[in-house]
């Protein structure tokens, strides 16, 4: 009995050891080995704020933070990654230039790297209007605090007001000069002294000459020889006639008036012949000394019709665009403060001024009484062609000097610096050709505080990194090293 019991116990210990060893290694067959976690190790550390600075120990950067470490992963994720679906429909369209990826103002046509080692940003046709679009953001309140004022950009009448300075001067198509034709002696002075005024015919002065009395005795001769040889041969008078009108000839020549040849005529010879005025107006110069000899030729007077001058004005380059013929023009003098002068741009002259960079122009002016002196200043102000265009007031223009821009209100508090090309700039108003729309709403005042501070924004955001480099410093910072790493670190 006893054995019996003995052997069963043997019996049913073996099996349940066999059968242990059998459930043990089934679950060893369908459990993976351990596997044993190697401790990773940074490559080295680098800058937050600085990616181009590293280090291969920790360290803290001037403000007190911890270098980030970058361990093999990181570099790897670093590397150029499968194109998004953005980067490849940006591939599909033509690559304008490269951007600076600071956000800097600086492009480059072929692909370069910055200080930093970054590559510069591609940018493509397709997105080149969004990228070149800045939205300023203004508050409501600062709106008010500004004093921002708005106007809506509408088409209407413009004219360019050229306004420029000029002398007057005298009509030069109304200038006379009386001069002789012969040569003789002043016996008597009927107008001497410049500056007075005569009339057209008004005796000047009284001449004698040798020539003159020469000339009408051979002409009286003549004429009294054709007398005495009518009943004579034919060729005979007929030299005689020749002889006559030739001396008369040369006294109408001379320009002896047609009173002094009448008397002549009837054989009566003047010993002075007096001398008259050609034309109405003022006496600019007078040679003429009573006494004095005369030679054929001498300029003795110098006459200005002066009921009409000329206004010289100089007109600057940009501006002799605008100008055009029978032009109304405006001409004010300081000698008569409150009086206008109203006259017609007659003439531009075809040549510049190297040295001033101005054209002159030619206007003219009636001048009743005289009031127009030569050589006076005047201010003149010239109304261009008026025509129908898109315009915005003045104020609302901003020159920066590479390009001119407004700002365009795009409502809640947006503003959008926007380039304009211009065009006529009249006296409130200036012409826009290219830019705007109409029924758009500028900005025409505080602007330049608003430009100012979209111009100071700019300026902070590129000390900013972007949103790449931020990305990078978070994958890279995301994986959390070992328990080693964390207490070295920590250490620190």
């Amino acid at each position: 009995m006893n054995k019996t019991i003995l052997w069963t116990a043997l019996v049913a210990s073996g099996l349940g050891v066999l059968g242990g060893y059998w459930l043990t290694s089934r679950l060893a067959s369908s459990t993976p080995p351990p596997v044993v976690q190697a401790e990773k190790k940074p490559l080295f550390y680098r800058h937050p704020m600085n990616p181009s600075i590293t280090s291969p120990v920790p360290a803290k950067d001037e403000m007190g933070m911890d270098y980030v470490p970058v361990y093999e992963h990181a570099e790897k994720d670093t590397k150029p990654a499968a194109p998004s679906e953005s980067s490849s429909r940006n591939q599909e369209g033509k690559i304008l230039y490269y951007r600076n990826p600071m956000g800097l103002p600086d492009t480059s046509p072929v692909p370069k790297k910055d200080s930093m080692g970054m590559d510069y940003i591609p940018v493509y046709a397709e997105e080149n209007t969004e990228s070149e679009v800045s939205v300023l953001h203004v508050s409501t309140e600062k709106i008010q605090r500004l004093g921002v004022k708005t106007t809506i950009v509408q088409n209407i009448d413009i004219a360019q007001t050229v306004r420029s300075v000029g002398i007057i001067e005298a009509d030069e198509r109304r200038l006379h000069n009386v001069t002789l034709r012969f040569d003789g002696f002043i016996e008597k002075l009927y107008v001497n002294a410049t500056g007075q005024l005569v009339a057209r015919g008004q005796p000047l002065f009284e001449l004698y000459s040798p020539d003159l009395i020469s000339a009408q005795h051979e002409y009286l001769i003549a004429q009294k020889g054709q007398t005495m040889l009518s009943q004579g041969q034919d060729w005979l008078q007929e030299g005689m006639k020749s002889l006559a009108d030739s001396s008369m000839e040369r006294l109408e020549n001379w320009g002896i008036s047609a009173a002094d040849l009448a008397r002549l005529r009837q054989g009566k010879a003047v010993k002075t012949v007096v001398v008259r005025s050609p034309a109405s107006g003022v006496i600019l110069e007078k040679t003429a000394i009573a006494g004095a000899r005369a030679m054929a030729g001498d300029t003795l007077y110098k006459i200005a019709d002066l009921s009409t001058v000329w206004v010289i004005a100089e007109i600057y380059e940009q501006d002799i665009g605008s100008i055009r013929l029978d032009q109304t023009a405006r001409v004010t003098l300081d000698a008569y403060p409150g009086k206008l002068f109203t006259g017609k741009v007659g003439f531009i002259y075809p040549t510049l001024n190297a040295s001033t960079r101005t054209v002159k122009v030619r206007v003219e002016l009636a001048n009743p009484g005289h009031l127009l002196k030569p050589m006076m200043y005047a201010q003149l102000q010239i109304d261009a062609q008026m025509h129908r265009a898109l315009a915005v007031p003045k104020s609302a223009v901003l020159e920066s000097g590479r390009r001119t821009l407004v700002l365009v209100d795009r409502g809640e508090g947006r503003f959008e610096p926007r380039a304009v090309k211009l065009g006529l700039r009249g006296e409130e108003m200036t012409e826009i050709l290219d830019g705007l729309h109409g029924q758009e709403s500028v900005v025409v005042g505080a602007n330049f505080l608003i430009d100012a501070e979209s111009n100071l924004k700019a300026a902070v955001s590129a000390f900013e990194p972007p949103a790449d480099v931020k990305q990078d410093s978070a994958v890279s910072s995301g994986p959390l090293p070992p328990a080693g790493d964390q207490a070295h670190q920590g250490g620190m």
